[in-house]
């Protein structure tokens, strides 16, 4: 691909990741190579079949102990973001789409520091597209991109209902 972008999906609302993987879709379908990295995230979700199926990589880097909302980060969490941001990097060379899901996420909770992410973005090869998702991008990350698209919470039905995230349809 000639002139690929520099993509960041943010804010407080729901999208960010079902945005970045219907680019998957999109990129997958013109015969472009995909990887999905995901970060803070562990086990089985509704997109990973479909997705392997249109050839896409889809590789997760969380240590599956769940929210780090009140509890911090543990030291196995941190490896999981190391190891994450060595894949990235791997990508970038190999693929024409990179997705790094939830990576603002990561640096917010202290997994990453903002020069993790500027690595990321300085190792970007001109042809391949990079997105970043998750909410917390710092300034610094947003003046860097050449999209940035904030997704923002009017109304939610968790808030409103209660109603936890379903299958399908949040996971």
């Amino acid at each position: 691909m000639q002139n690929g972008q520099f993509q960041v999906y943010t804010g407080d609302g729901k999208g960010k990741t079902t945005a970045a993987l219907g680019l998957a879709v999109r990129a997958s379908g013109a015969g472009m190579r995909v990887f999905i990295g995901q970060f803070m995230k562990k086990g089985a979700t509704s997109e990973l079949g479909p997705l392997q199926k249109l050839g896409v990589t889809f590789e997760q880097f969380g240590s599956g102990r769940g929210l780090l909302l009140g509890r911090g980060a543990a030291p196995e969490d941190m490896a999981c973001a190391r190891a994450g941001m060595e894949r990235i990097l791997w990508a970038l060379e190999r693929f024409d789409v990179v997705i790094a899901d939830e990576i603002n996420c990561a640096m917010m909770c202290g997994l990453l520091d903002e020069g993790d992410l500027l690595q990321v973005i300085d190792a970007r090869p001109e042809s391949t597209e990079l997105v970043f998702t998750g909410r917390g991008a710092s300034p610094a990350i947003l003046a860097r991109a050449d999209l940035v698209t904030e997704m923002r919470a009017v109304k939610h039905y968790y808030a409103e209902k209660g109603l936890p995230a379903r299958v399908g349809i949040e996971k």
